[in-house]
């Protein structure tokens, strides 16, 4: 079958025919070619036509697809079998991979997705800071919570309103917007409402890649430390692509929790959060901020992890 059938027959079946939006290439005015298979740097279409990939999964795939290492890791693993809904030593030795030279970081949780991650993480600053009210910055994204999906509103120091239909405008309304790279917009939102949250991209990549300046990190994490907001790093997209130690490792600043995701996991389904150890024990089964997932720590994903780091 060629691209277009198969196009179709996955329109008949599946929403826009894809399951994330980007992959229906509709920005581009074209149709999406299907995938059959990829090797090294490049993907091969359901009709046999080569691509150079620039994008390898959007990120993780650090040394090309079908590498033989992690296959190999993912393979063996899998033979011992697919899913425990258990905990395995697998996740004790990622944890460590991940956590080893970031001396600020003492605890880290698994999870699924970045999206799951980075919704988990404000809960649990939500619960440390006794704050409701979270600051993200125009242009930066994490994940498609509810409390995420939010545009600038009528000002920077205005809460933000949906920018998805069937986000409540109840949760939007705790979710304010301030301009990347610009401190006073920070300081702006901050003279006028209880912040108890900032999350931003130390390096967005959603909006073009754009480098926080050196500058307004450190200032954000003075911010911060002054009016005790919890700061989260989000490092999805930046977490051992960057640098080995991601943002941290150029910029220097440390957040109180750090979201990782896509090379940790080796082209699997994976990401963490990570934090000071009086955070991260709020997480049951320790504390009262609820977060689990049959699949989080899943031992294929956690091989393929390991074998990436």
């Amino acid at each position: 079958m060629n691209n277009h059938d198969e196009f179709l027959a996955a329109q008949k079946l599946i929403p826009g025919g894809v399951d994330s939006p980007v992959r229906a290439f509709g920005n581009v005015g074209s149709e999406p070619f299907m995938v059959d298979r990829g090797e090294g740097s490049y993907i091969y279409d359901v009709e046999g036509k080569k691509y150079l990939d620039f994008v390898q999964s959007w990120g993780p795939l650090i040394f090309g697809h079908a590498d033989a290492d992690i296959e190999r890791a993912v393979v063996q693993t899998a033979k011992k079998g697919l899913s425990f809904g258990a905990s395995s030593p697998l996740e004790t030795q990622l944890a460590s991979l991940v956590l080893k030279n970031f001396d600020f970081l003492d605890k880290i949780r698994f999870t699924s997705s970045g999206t799951e991650a980075t919704m988990s993480a404000i809960r649990l600053a939500r619960a440390f800071s006794g704050r409701d009210k979270i600051l993200k910055f125009e242009g930066c994204y994490h994940g498609h919570s509810d409390s995420l999906l939010v545009k600038a509103g009528s000002g920077a120091s205005t809460f933000g309103n949906a920018s998805s239909a069937g986000v409540p405008q109840d949760v939007a309304k705790n979710t304010y917007l301030a301009r990347y790279n610009d401190i006073q917009s920070v300081k702006d939102v901050l003279a006028q409402n209880d912040i108890g949250t900032i999350i931003i991209e130390p390096i967005a990549g959603n909006m073009g890649l754009v480098p926080a300046d050196p500058e307004f990190l450190t200032e954000l994490r003075a911010l911060c430390d002054e009016k005790k907001i919890v700061l989260i790093i989000d490092e999805v997209m930046s977490g051992f692509r960057a640098s080995e130690l991601g943002s941290y490792g150029i910029y220097g600043v440390r957040g109180d929790l750090v979201t990782f995701g896509k090379v940790i996991g080796g082209g699997m389904s994976v990401a963490a959060f990570a934090g000071k150890r009086e955070i991260m024990d709020m997480i049951s089964p320790l504390g009262a901020v609820y977060q689990a997932g049959t699949l989080s720590g899943n031992p294929v994903a956690m091989a393929a992890g390991i074998a990436s780091l």
